[in-house]
């Protein structure tokens, strides 16, 4: 009996972490199997391999080779800029048909509402008369290269679940974002820059948090890298105080070693991001401040935009945006706060908010337009613009608000695209005459999302990944591709 004790003294000093790490044969081989499922097979896009943000191609030729996202975080009123309805204004003040009421359910609206009109006007512009706000007049000069969606339609009414489903197939948390998903099919053009590089304005993050840039099961690498157009351009990124460029590069050669010892004892995928996350980390260290510094554009290119260069913007993300594409980057997602238009007052509501949105984003989107295709780049070069959902015809008035405002509505929404393929000057779909329901060409969000990957080459039923027993994609179990939208 002595004899065993001290056994069982080494074994009680025996960690979890040391149990698991040495049992490759036995119960963490079969947890890190179960838990990784195809990762650990050599030879599947973006798993096991030393570079996982090497260049890769697509299923099949594709129409763009980058995508710029602008996000109206809060989602705009489509009836106060692009979806005209004049029968709004006719029952303006008046009660809401009840036939539209049946069944419904929204965020904030309580009783019968009332018909809200549009205190805007509109005009046509193009040469297929498009219909658009005067809040708007830059993007008026533009609308031949557009082409507008006013079919939109989504499942979710609320900010966080409708972002989520918007750009990771699901409401709930933990999918890959649309961004992680291009970074992971096409790599990165660039070995200094992300795949996937994110910009934010507006004062907040979008309601559903990080999670709509990050890379869910996927490897930690094709996570959106979010980056500033005022201070530091990535946070934490730079060497600490008193450490030079050569130990840095020292230290990351010594810790890639241990990293490799690790990945050959577990097989782990993870290590092998963790690595080229370090590396990728060093070379932004030199390439990032220089692609962030839109001090070196031209005089007339800050004011194309009404970018001023220091300042955090939407309209220095848009030029930013460019710049990035520019350098190779996959997959630029811009965010702007602010789109919640409630109307429970002068901060949110569609007679104040609205148009101070509008002055602050117009102007540099139709820059950004005119300067991708003045460049060369917009017919390779796809750019959406969208909210979440879109905003009822009705007034909310919460709690008797005399501000004006709208609530949620997942039924009908416009978005537009333009370049990387799409057809220009286009407008498709339709909705009723106080635009609440479409009534012509439905394009739900997986279509949109199935119809954004086709341009870039792939078929969104083949661009997989498997986690627990199944293969995952972007579309989910739905979506198709909508190739009336498609030049």
């Amino acid at each position: 009996m002595n004899d065993r004790v001290p056994d069982i003294a080494r074994c009680a000093l025996m960690t979890r972490r040391h149990f698991l790490g040495r049992s490759g044969a036995g119960l963490g081989a079969v947890a890190l199997a179960m838990l990784m499922g195809d990762d650990l097979r050599a030879g599947s896009v973006g798993s096991g391999v030393s570079d996982p943000l090497r260049p890769r191609p697509p299923h099949f030729a594709p129409r763009a080779r980058r995508v710029i996202y602008l996000h109206m975080a809060g989602s705009p009123p489509q009836q106060d800029l692009f979806d005209y309805k004049p029968a709004l204004n006719e029952l303006d003040g008046k009660p809401c048909p009840a036939d539209l009421l049946a069944g419904e359910r929204f965020a904030f609206i309580k009783g019968h509402p009332k018909v809200l009109g549009t205190p805007y006007r509109f005009a046509r512009h193009g040469e297929n008369g498009m219909w658009v706000s005067e809040l708007l007049p830059h993007l008026s000069g533009i609308t031949d290269e557009l082409c507008f969606v006013r079919s939109m339609h989504t499942e979710q009414f609320n900010h966080a679940p409708a972002q989520l489903f918007l750009y990771t197939g699901s409401s709930i948390l933990g999918r890959p974002s649309m961004g992680s998903w291009v970074a992971y099919g096409l790599g990165s053009e660039t070995r200094d820059l992300p795949g996937f590089v994110v910009l934010v304005s507006g004062g907040n993050t979008p309601d559903a948090g990080k999670s709509v840039w990050g890379s869910g099961f996927l490897p930690s690498v094709y996570q959106g890298v979010q980056c500033r157009s005022s201070g530091d351009p990535v946070l934490y990124v730079n060497d600490p105080a008193g450490m030079s460029r050569d130990s840095r590069r020292r230290a990351l050669d010594a810790l890639a070693d241990l990293n490799r010892a690790h990945h050959a004892a577990t097989s782990d995928p993870e290590t092998l991001t963790r690595i080229e996350q370090y590396e990728l980390a060093f070379r932004m260290q030199a390439s990032v401040p220089e692609v962030m510094d839109i001090s070196r554009e031209p005089r007339e290119t800050l004011e194309m935009y009404g970018a001023e260069p220091g300042a955090p913007s939407f309209a220095n993300n848009c030029l930013l945006a460019r710049r990035l594409c520019e350098r190779g980057v996959r997959f630029v997602q811009l965010f702007d706060w602010g789109w919640d238009t409630h109307g429970t007052g002068p901060h949110d509501d569609i007679v104040t908010q609205l148009p101070l949105k509008c002055r602050q984003t117009d102007r540099p989107v139709a820059a950004l337009i005119r300067d991708l295709k003045r460049r060369g780049m917009l017919d390779d070069t796809l750019v959406v613009w969208s909210g979440e959902f879109g905003r009822t015809c009705m007034n909310e008035e919460r709690d008797g608000s005399k501000f004006l405002g709208r609530d949620h509505h997942p039924h009908a929404f416009t978005m537009w695209m333009a370049g990387g393929g799409v057809r220009r000057g286009l407008v498709y779909g339709a909705t009723d005459d106080l635009g609440y329901r479409v009534t012509e060409n439905p394009v739900h969000v997986h279509d949109l999302q199935a119809t954004i990957l086709h341009l870039l080459g792939f078929d969104h039923e083949r661009l997989t990944y498997r986690f627990q027993g199944r293969d995952f994609r972007l579309t989910d179990v739905h979506g198709r591709v909508v190739p009336d939208l498609l030049a």
